[in-house]
């Protein structure tokens, strides 16, 4: 399998920036609190058809994961001194928006494939993905939104995936200029960072968050955004809630990723790949939008 040639090494520095249907049966809705646990909380759904038979054989109640508070504000978006991609350095704005504590797990994927009757990933039943807590792995963009679909209607919140600059806003944490979601710090001194990711990703949240409480932002799985990609956006990127282009053949993606050799990324580094392609280190993470 070739492996997406654009990815941006954490190697480089950022120094220098400025800082009419029938009507659908229901299913129960299930919280999930920040360790992990299930709050008995009854929603309503109207969702994709569900047979009996296969609601009695598995759990198909939605769990709405723990979300984390982005504040509105301006930040300093690129690194002058990294990929021509990430240039140049613009100031952007991005509106208050709610980011997944978490990488969307396996435990939380599997009941969107019991519920919609969707295909599961091509790593499903490999002992090295499918831990419950792990994120789940080489779903494409469209599965990753139509995730984002389904968690909607189940809930009545407007889920979906974060653009680049939502993306970025929250990784940084609230700091400019800083190579990392840590600081500037190497990869190489990131807790237990010789031991990890050997022959897959680790389950989520095992070491400490960023300053927004997010986890895993850099490393472990790359993550979905909804932007198409375009390598001189930046040149002509709107100052406020910029959402990347109208058209393209790749989607942006960011994070690191287990399987390089250089597992974490830096903050301002992008990659990207076709929408349709399922990489054994692509997931993602969904944000909410915030009622009007």
């Amino acid at each position: 399998m070739t492996h997406h040639s654009n990815f941006r090494s954490s190697a480089f520095l950022c120094r220098g920036a400025a800082t009419s249907t029938s009507r659908q049966p229901l299913a129960t809705i299930m919280w999930e609190d920040l360790n992990g646990e299930d709050i008995a909380a009854p929603l309503k759904w109207s969702g994709p058809g569900l047979s009996g038979a296969r609601l009695s054989r598995e759990r198909t109640e939605a769990i709405e994961p723990a979300m984390a508070r982005i504040p509105e504000g301006w930040f300093e978006m690129g690194c002058a001194s990294g990929r021509d991609d990430e240039k140049p350095v613009h100031r952007v704005w991005v509106d208050a928006f709610d980011l997944g504590v978490y990488q969307v797990t396996n435990e939380e994927y599997r009941r969107f494939v019991a519920a919609a009757s969707a295909a599961p990933p091509p790593n499903w039943s490999d002992a090295d993905f499918n831990h419950p807590k792990m994120p789940v792995v080489a779903v494409s963009w469209h599965e990753a939104s139509s995730y984002c679909e389904w968690l909607s209607g189940a809930t009545g919140k407007r889920y979906r995936l974060p653009s680049e600059a939502e993306w970025e806003r929250a990784a940084r944490g609230g700091a400019e200029g800083l190579l990392y979601p840590w600081g500037d710090a190497p990869p190489e001194t990131v807790p237990d960072y010789s031991k990890r990711w050997k022959l897959g990703p680790e389950p989520a949240g095992l070491y400490a968050p960023n300053t927004y409480g997010l986890y895993n932002l850099g490393d472990n799985v790359h993550e979905w955004c909804s932007d198409w990609y375009d390598d001189g956006y930046y040149e002509r990127s709107p100052e406020r809630n910029p959402q990347g282009p109208k058209s393209g053949t790749r989607k942006a993606s960011r994070g690191g990723s287990w399987r390089h050799h250089i597992k974490v990324t830096r903050t301002a580094a992008r990659s990207s790949i076709p929408p349709e392609f399922q990489y054994a280190d692509y997931g993602f993470r969904i944000a909410r939008s915030l009622a009007a």
